[in-house]
């Protein structure tokens, strides 16, 4: 089957948890023997492809879904929904959308009605996890058997990382705590550093920074404990290399579907404090695996002061996602593919 992946057109010009989905799923898939590529919407024809595997209801990803199913092309939306969503939020978003267009009197669209028009368009939805399932559902009213769950993959080198030589690089001896995450009020590293400050625990920082964000790594940096490293390519070694040689990784950030680094923490033997905002459920990982809430420095400090006191064994921590594989991932996508297609 010949499968184009899309998404909005200025994916590729940033680096986040998407780009990685994105280029991950379409090496697994590539390498599971389907012929798939990204698509060139400038440049492509209906006659290239047999089914378009759209990532992201938002950015005007509906208008790509619409035109897809205009030419008869059958569609598989990742929908990367928050699961803040809820029936009374989907509610509120119906009724702003309509008292827009009313005082305006203008066609107005939100970006709820957005979203909502991908996700009807779509043949086939999948969510991350139940999470995202059931916000889907009741936020913008999706039969539920309209939506599939598979999660993102956690890459192999995850589970092998070796943390020497990331040390040796930057010179960091001792423990310390590891944010991977583009510099933003919404990943919430200044929060972090400010509840770690009664830990006297150092924060290491990863991750890009836009021009927008240059006072708020400025504020980052004035803290005597916070070091921020820059960006890493996400194949780098030493990327996998800090994950394995943090004592524990945060992400305490506004809303997370499905965040990469945490599951990239967890492969690595590292346990992880994550917020509360997401769709990523572990069973019986309260021993590794710490959820909160992004405002509540106390309950951050506390959940990383508890995972210092008792570290957990490393290869228990890793067993929690040695099941998300990406080859995994390729297979239950290509299920999908194939029911998408099959009663198109």
């Amino acid at each position: 089957m010949r499968v184009g992946l899309i998404s909005y057109p200025m994916l590729f010009q940033r680096n986040g948890g998407l780009q990685v989905q994105v280029g991950e799923t379409l090496r697994a898939l590539a390498a599971a023997g389907h012929q798939v590529g990204l698509v060139d919407p400038a440049h492509a024809d209906r006659a290239d492809f047999d089914l378009l595997h759209v990532f992201g209801s938002m950015n005007g990803n509906h208008r790509l879904v619409a035109a897809a199913r205009a030419a008869g092309l059958p569609v598989v939306l990742s929908a990367l929904v928050a699961p803040s969503w809820n029936a009374a939020a989907g509610r509120r978003a119906r009724l702003a959308g309509w008292l827009a267009g009313a005082l305006s009197a203008m066609p107005l669209e939100t970006t709820y009605a957005h979203i909502r028009s991908a996700l009807r368009q779509a043949d086939l939805v999948i969510a991350l996890g139940a999470a995202e399932k059931t916000a889907i559902v009741r936020g913008f009213r999706i039969a539920p058997d309209k939506v599939r769950l598979v999660p993102n993959g956690v890459g192999a080198r995850f589970f092998d990382a070796d943390p020497a030589p990331f040390r040796a690089a930057y010179g960091i001896a001792g423990r310390f705590a590891l944010c991977v995450g583009a510099i933003s009020p919404y990943k919430n590293q200044l929060g972090l550093a400010q509840a770690l400050a009664a830990l006297a625990l150092p924060l290491v920082l990863i991750g890009p920074v836009e021009p927008a964000q240059a006072a708020y790594l400025q504020a980052l940096l004035d803290r005597p404990a916070v070091r921020w490293l820059g960006a890493l390519e996400h194949g780098d070694p030493l990327l996998a290399g800090a994950y394995a040689a943090a004592a524990v990784v945060a992400l305490p950030s506004r809303g997370e579907v499905f965040p990469l680094a945490i599951l990239e923490a967890l492969a690595a033997g590292t346990p992880a404090v994550m917020t509360d905002e997401s769709a990523l459920t572990l069973p019986a990982s309260g021993f590794a695996l710490k959820r909160v809430q992004p405002d509540d420095r106390t309950a951050i400090a506390g959940a990383v002061a508890a995972l210092l006191a008792q570290p957990p064994c490393r290869a228990a921590v890793s067993a929690l996602v040695r099941d998300f594989s990406w080859p995994q991932v390729a297979a239950q996508l290509s299920a999908c593919y194939e029911a998408c297609h099959g009663h198109h």
